[in-house]
């Protein structure tokens, strides 16, 4: 029997063998060559989607985002230590916020707020703009009674203790910007008073340099952030077109081109990330997110800053300047460097979906050229939609960071879905997508991405 068996399997295998013989001189005589085949047509191995993106499809990621952070992120006053509600005539130092998975006074907040106006505005869905007024709304509502708490006890804990007193334009700039909007949306008019606590803050008490440029004494005596453009800027822009007051209009112009004179590279078209007076020389970090708290700046102030104002054409070559930079760094896999011009430093999620916000409100808005960027817009939008995970959170965002002078601080930043930066900005550029895409159309010309009208 064992001779019998050793026979079939020497047979098999003889078998195997001629037939694996003859499917390679079949596929010898079909190999494709240039003589063959239309060898442009063969389809590449793209590492992220290659795609025109659908309506339906952005909507979705939308959708997903909101579902999520609908879930974690209660608005709820509780007593701290037995976990029950707190009604608003009882607060006291003992009242927070009930926990959730993120800060709702956080400036990354305020940017998240925006976006999901913005999502309401584009998608016609209400749930997007109710997610920022019952917040905000709640907010307001607060306001007046823990405010008599923190006037008598000012050291003691208050959930809305940077919303009253704020002590920097992290507290006060993406918070301010958001409530304008939403008032804009329809919501209650006593969210006024969250804004013109705000803005006061801006224009009244925030450290500025002896030409009126907004700066902080840390990490060195007068240092320029880069982030603080967007800190200040929108805000600044929002209470403009509110009140109809120019000195609005003006403090941001003249914020955008005094930071851009000290922090622009000329020859690559991007921002450093950190300026200091007392430096003869600057290291230059090229920051990718700074670099887009920069143009997400640039794009807020040219929505509403009038046409008449005597620098709009400056502000707009700026923006034209800063895009043909970016457009240089962006990788084959669609996303930007945490350091723009280093690509040994890590791919991160909120600085492209920043870059894709901003670049499509510019074209949206005719302030650059439509054909040349749109495409960049598409490929960024891919790439950011793969970081959307199943739950709806935002994979690949560097947490918050400080300011450094030398590259290992940069590189070794950690990222986190927790890291509530890049919720925003993603809301937003999926709403400034759905946008493009309603203007314009998109086709595969010879494997590749074009805008044709």
């Amino acid at each position: 029997m064992d001779k019998v068996r050793m026979q079939t399997v020497k047979l098999g295998i003889g078998v195997c063998l001629f037939l694996l013989s003859i499917n390679t001189g079949v596929l010898a005589q079909h190999k494709l060559t240039d003589g063959s085949a239309p060898l442009h047509t063969l389809q590449p191995d793209y590492p992220v989607p290659y795609t025109i993106p659908t309506i339906t499809a952005i909507t979705k990621k939308l959708d997903e985002v909101y579902n999520y952070l609908n879930a974690v992120t209660p608005f709820q006053l509780i007593n701290k230590q037995s976990g029950q509600e707190v009604a608003l005539a009882d607060v006291d130092t003992n009242t927070v916020f009930k926990k959730g998975e993120f800060r709702l006074t956080s400036y990354e907040w305020g940017v998240t707020y925006a976006g999901m106006l913005a999502a309401g505005i584009v998608t016609g869905d209400k749930k997007f703009t109710n997610y920022s007024k019952k917040r905000l709304e709640f907010m307001a509502d607060a306001l007046p009674y823990l405010k008599k708490v923190y006037q008598q006890y000012p050291s003691g804990s208050n959930p809305l203790k940077s919303v009253i007193d704020p002590q920097a334009l992290d507290d006060a700039g993406a918070m301010c910007a958001a409530i304008i909007k939403t008032l804009q949306e329809g919501g209650r008019q006593n969210l006024k008073i969250l804004s013109d606590n705000f803005i006061h803050y801006i224009s009244e008490k925030q450290y500025r340099l002896s030409d009126g440029t907004l700066a902080r004494e840390r990490p060195q005596h007068n240092t320029l952030w880069l982030d603080d453009l967007f800190m200040s800027v929108p805000a600044l822009a929002q209470q403009g077109k509110l009140t109809g007051e120019s000195k609005y209009f003006n403090d941001a112009v003249q914020q955008m081109l005094q930071f851009s004179e000290r922090m622009f590279n000329k020859e690559k078209n991007i921002y450093m990330h950190g300026w200091s007076e007392s430096m003869n020389e600057h290291p230059q970090f090229h920051w990718a997110r700074a670099n887009g708290w920069a143009i997400m700046a640039m794009v807020e102030l040219l929505d509403v800053l009038p046409e008449t104002h005597p620098l709009k054409t400056k502000i707009i070559h700026q923006l034209q300047l800063h895009v043909k930079g970016l457009a240089s760094y962006q990788s084959d896999k669609g996303f930007w460097h945490q350091l723009l011009d280093r690509n040994d430093s890590y791919l991160e999620t909120s600085a492209t979906a920043i870059y894709c916000y901003a670049i499509a409100k510019a074209i949206n808005h005719q302030w650059i050229d439509a054909k040349a960027y749109a495409p960049m817009c598409v490929l960024a939008w891919n790439a950011v939609s793969t970081k959307i995970n199943q739950d709806g959170q935002v994979e690949g965002t560097c947490v918050g960071t400080g300011m450094g002078f030398e590259p290992a601080f940069y590189y070794h930043r950690p990222v986190s879905v927790y890291a509530a930066h890049g919720y925003g900005p993603v809301l937003l550029a999926g709403a400034e997508m759905i946008q493009l895409l309603q203007k314009h159309k998109f086709s595969l010309n010879d494997m590749a991405l074009q805008l044709i009208n």
